[in-house]
Formats: structure tokens, C-alpha cells, sequence
């Protein structure tokens, strides 16, 4: 074959041999070896932790509204503090084999069509212990002894503006966060529920905003998931709440994001430092060693 024939022919095979998104939507990411050692701070009963072994193969990080923008400018301003610093870790439990579920809410006509967003509406339905809600609000007991006063919203910039509602300015996920490779995109507990189900995952960590609404509230928060039977921890470090320092319990920012925390360790579920995403236990990763491979000869 001449070369001038073979370079015309060399991008059509190219091309080919190429998965097309509807091929890529399909494709869910490679089942591998590795143990995560997570300290998981609890406080039922007296504050404690203990080391959870979670295998990368069950676990996926669900990223819980890292919107591009925010009503509340103090809060798209920490977001916009936190998305590289997040990005880092979940690039590298990624790389680890642990499933990335992105669920930037309210902004799914902005990924229609992608392999990422196809690849979640595509599982098939799973069935569940009990109806999956869009929304799961507090009980009597915890809107009782929650330990903010958010009831006007949270927002803490120095002139709050009123809340109108949708059309709500977000319209993507943080643009610093990667969505790439077998990850997923989706805003819909069920759509999360069937995908985990099909794929054998059953531990899940929520990172993301805001604490004390999405992370507990919605769908695939820490209220539902851990009723479905997950095991569920949040990241501690890369969240933050809706509080305004100006009401109860006159706190600063920083603090009383600290106090929804604890609320969560008591309540709902542990939390963990988002460094022990980046790791797993030495030779968990290994290939396995196969007995009847004779020593090579020297």
C-alpha cells in the first residue's frame, strides 16, 4: 500500500475504532482492588472515631451542589475557595477506582446528552425499601434541636437580598471541578439509588453545600441514603453551611458550619477527613498472586 493511501485511510479507522457518546454512556468504570482506611469521627454517645475499611469498588463520592454561582455571594465565594481543593481529591480516589457522582442540582439541560449524564438515567430501576423522595426535611425532634437558625435563609452577606425563587442563577457545576472518565452526573435520588444498586456500590460520601440543607435534605443526602441502608460519611473539610453569624447561636461562620457537623455526627451519620480519599492501604491494590505461575527461569 502506498503511504499516501495508507495517512488518507489512518483517521476513518481512527475514527472507528472510537466510541461514540451513545457507546461511552454505556460504559461503567473498571471494578478494582484497593481498600480506603477512613478515621470516622461519631459523636452518638460520647465523641469517638474508628477506622472504616471501605472498598473502592463499593464506595462513590457524591459531589452535592458546587454550583458555578450562588444567590448568596459569601457562599459562591467559599465554593469557589473550596472546588480546587476538592477537585485534587476526588481526582485522586478517581484514580483509585472510586465512582464520582456529580449532582450539581437544578442544572441537568446543562449536561443532557453526555455519556455522564446518560450513563446514571440509564440504569435501570431498582427496587427500594420504601419510596425514594425528591426531598427529605427534618424530624420534629432534630428541627427542635438543630443547632442554627437558619429559618431566613443563612446567607451572611452584609446586605441579605430576598429570596424570589426559581430561575435561580446556577447553571452548571463549579467549572474548577473535572467531570471526566466514568463518572456520573445526576440531581435525582432514584436515578443515584439504581445506579449504585446495579453497580454493587453500598458506602457513599457526601462532600459539597450546604450542610445543613442539601447535604441532609435532598435526595441523595445523608437523611435518605443512610435510611436506604448505605454506610454514609461526610467529607468535614470540604463543606460548608448556609449561616449567618448575626442569629442563633451568634457564632462565627466557620463555627457554626462546625456545630452542623456535629449535628450530623450525632444523628445521621460519621464524618471523615477528606485526605483519606487520597489512599489506600499498602498492597490493598496489588494484583493477585497466582499460585500455579511457574518462577521464570534465570
Amino acid at each position: 500500500m502506498r503511504r499516501r493511501t495508507f495517512l488518507g485511510l489512518a483517521p476513518a479507522a481512527l475514527a472507528m475504532a472510537a466510541p461514540q457518546k451513545s457507546d461511552e454512556a454505556s460504559l461503567n468504570r473498571p471494578k478494582v482492588a484497593g481498600t480506603l482506611s477512613l478515621k470516622a469521627r461519631s459523636r452518638a454517645g460520647q465523641p469517638s472515631e474508628r477506622v472504616l475499611r471501605w472498598e473502592v469498588a463499593q464506595t462513590a463520592i457524591i459531589i452535592c451542589d458546587m454550583w458555578d454561582t450562588h444567590t448568596c455571594g459569601m457562599s459562591a465565594q467559599r465554593v469557589a475557595l473550596m472546588a480546587p481543593r476538592m477537585n485534587q481529591v476526588v481526582s485522586a480516589a478517581r484514580s483509585l477506582g472510586v465512582m464520582i457522582i456529580h449532582a450539581p442540582s437544578d442544572t441537568m439541560k446543562y449536561y443532557e446528552g453526555t455519556p455522564w449524564r446518560e450513563r446514571m438515567r440509564s440504569a435501570p430501576k431498582a427496587a427500594s425499601p420504601f419510596p425514594i423522595l425528591a426531598r427529605c426535611a427534618r424530624i420534629p425532634e432534630e428541627e427542635r434541636d438543630f443547632p442554627i437558625d437558619d429559618s431566613a435563609g443563612g446567607c451572611d452577606d452584609p446586605i441579605v437580598k430576598p429570596e424570589t425563587g426559581p430561575p435561580y442563577p446556577w447553571t452548571r457545576e463549579n467549572p474548577a471541578i473535572d467531570i471526566v472518565g466514568f463518572d456520573g452526573v445526576s440531581e435525582n435520588g432514584q436515578e443515584i439509588y439504581n445506579f449504585c444498586k446495579q453497580e454493587g456500590i453500598d458506602k457513599i460520601v457526601l462532600m459539597g453545600v450546604h450542610t445543613n440543607i442539601c447535604i441532609l435534605n435532598r435526595g441523595f443526602g445523608a437523611r435518605q441514603m443512610t435510611r436506604l441502608g448505605f454506610e454514609v460519611v461526610l467529607a468535614r473539610d470540604l463543606t460548608d453551611s448556609m449561616y449567618d453569624p448575626r442569629t442563633r447561636p451568634f457564632v462565627s461562620h466557620a463555627r457554626g458550619t462546625e456545630l452542623v457537623i456535629e449535628h450530623i455526627e450525632t444523628m445521621w451519620c460519621p464524618s471523615i477527613l477528606s485526605e483519606d480519599l487520597t489512599r489506600v492501604l499498602p498492597g490493598s491494590a496489588d494484583p493477585e498472586r497466582r499460585s500455579d505461575l511457574k518462577r521464570s527461569a534465570r
